[in-house]
């Protein structure tokens, strides 16, 4: 088993019961447990997606400096997403 370290948190009112209610409910063992569950998704979520906070950061800075979009609805900016879509498939 992987080393234990134990650290505290603070939680609202409203996510320390609802961690609380996972617990009464049976969902979990502990409240240890309950939290333990909740750092591996958002582990894992954070793995999946790839980016890390300066990546993030970086794509919104390259969005600020690119100026307003041409497309004016979103029906246009989803349409060209996907005929960008379309040509990279055609592409492989």
């Amino acid at each position: 088993m992987a080393t234990v370290e134990k650290i505290t948190i603070a939680l609202t009112s409203e996510m320390a019961g609802f961690v609380r209610s996972a617990v009464d409910a049976g969902e979990y063992a502990s409240t240890s447990e309950a939290i333990r569950d909740a750092v591996r998704e958002w582990k894992e979520r954070r793995d999946l997606l790839g980016y890390t906070v300066e990546d993030l950061r970086a794509l919104v800075q390259e969005g600020i400096e690119s100026g307003p979009s041409s497309r004016r609805t979103m029906a246009e900016v989803k349409a060209a997403a996907r005929e960008r879509l379309e040509s990279s498939r055609h592409e492989l």
